[in-house]
């Protein structure tokens, strides 16, 4: 069932969520992330050789997790990276394009609106398939996310 941009945002709360009621009872004094707003152009494009790549959120959350956003264009056929492994959780947010997704061996085709997600140490790579860049956001939460 395809998920409007709406439906969507409105389930990234409840993707953090569940980790953050596994946080730690105190939060870090003073040093997690403040509240703000920016314009989608004031976040620097770095280029890479697979793509673009913009940053959006880094660091830690007030109830102590870490959580590190972004954006990422690739070329047809680009990928960021070898499928790997790691334990923080990762969540696709695809905006425009053809991506193919692998959570432990097992392929997934999303477009423009589809949603990934991958938990705490299971293997998994993006790529894309299409014959046009394929943008799209990582929300990463958990452990290890931010540094």
């Amino acid at each position: 069932m395809p998920l409007t941009r709406r439906e969507l945002c409105r389930l990234l709360p409840a993707a953090i969520l569940p980790v953050a009621a596994m946080a730690q009872d105190s939060p870090p004094p003073g040093n997690s992330l403040p509240s703000s707003t920016w314009t989608f152009d004031q976040l620097p494009v770095n280029a890479t050789n697979d793509g673009q790549f913009r940053a959006v959120l880094k660091g830690r959350l007030a109830t102590g997790e870490s959580l590190e956003t972004h954006e990422t264009t690739l070329p047809p056929g680009g990928m960021p990276h070898p499928a790997h492994h790691h334990v923080h959780s990762e969540m696709w947010l695809i905006r425009e394009g053809t991506v193919e997704i692998t959570i432990n061996g097992a392929s997934h085709r999303l477009g423009p609106d589809g949603v990934g997600f991958v938990r705490s140490n299971e293997e998994h790579g993006i790529k894309n398939v299409g014959t046009s860049p394929a943008t799209y956001f990582v929300v990463a939460v958990g452990p290890g996310a931010a540094s």
